[in-house]
């Protein structure tokens, strides 16, 4: 089995995108998995085809890579972070559930092909832990019992949004936003959520810039300059004393 035409003609597309072409292969590997739910060999093919690498360099990309998958996923991948933070503060709990719920270990997926569960490392929202993520949305502070509701949610086919706002797509529609191709929905929900924006949000409350920075909006706390001298003067130090022993 091929790919359609229409898939290679969208494979092209993506590699046009960069001044060299096989930076697109990440992209292109994401479009594979779109339309065949996991990289097949025809995907790597049809990659190596457009990008004249070879197989082997395609799927040494694909493997390497865990977001890529080797297996067909289910209409929806559930992602439990059990990394340091979200573990403690229950990750492992949560994983624990579902696997049991949805009677699957990691990495599997459920005989109706509904969901795809799966541990994952740190999904950078320790602010938020413990996080699960489906489909790549965030889904901060979940707990237990959020997190079966979830699936249940997911399974009957009900609306889903997530934390940030964000409403659920299946995961081959999020595939296909990951290599490029607007889904029109990238207006939902913020970029970030409040946690993560305190120290912003304080900054431009009381008009703070990074030093040095000639496009922010105020001018460098007068705290600052000093301790930024004292910065610079210690790395100079250590560099005159790290050159010293060199001479030696």
């Amino acid at each position: 089995m091929t790919l359609a035409a229409e898939t290679y003609d969208e494979l092209r597309e993506i590699a046009a995108r960069y001044p060299q072409a096989r930076s697109g292969l990440l992209p292109m590997l994401h479009l594979v998995q779109s339309v065949e739910g996991r990289v097949t060999p025809e995907g790597i093919q049809a990659c190596a085809e457009v990008l004249g690498l070879t197989p082997a360099e395609v799927s040494g990309v694909a493997t390497f890579y865990t977001m890529y998958k080797r297996h067909p996923v289910g209409t929806h991948h559930v992602g439990v972070c059990t990394n340091t933070l979200c573990a403690v503060m229950g990750g492992d709990e949560i994983f624990a559930c579902l696997r049991e719920k949805l009677e699957v270990g990691n990495d599997e997926t459920t005989a109706d092909g509904s969901i795809t569960l799966e541990h994952i490392e740190c999904n950078a929202a320790c602010d938020y832990a413990p996080v699960v993520m489906v489909n790549w949305e965030f889904f901060d502070n979940q707990t237990p019992e959020s997190a079966s509701q979830l699936v249940d949610d997911l399974r009957e086919g009900r609306e889903v949004v997530a934390s940030r706002g964000a409403r659920i797509t299946s995961w081959r529609e999020a595939e296909r936003v990951l290599a490029g191709f607007e889904d029109g929905l990238v207006d939902e929900g913020p970029a970030a959520g409040s946690a993560s924006l305190v120290g912003l949000d304080l900054a431009r409350e009381r008009g703070w810039a990074a030093p040095g920075d000639t496009h922010g909006s105020a001018d460098v706390p007068e705290e600052l300059p000093e301790a930024v001298e004292v910065a610079d003067t210690s790395r100079a130090e250590s560099e005159t004393i790290a050159e010293e022993a060199s001479d030696d």
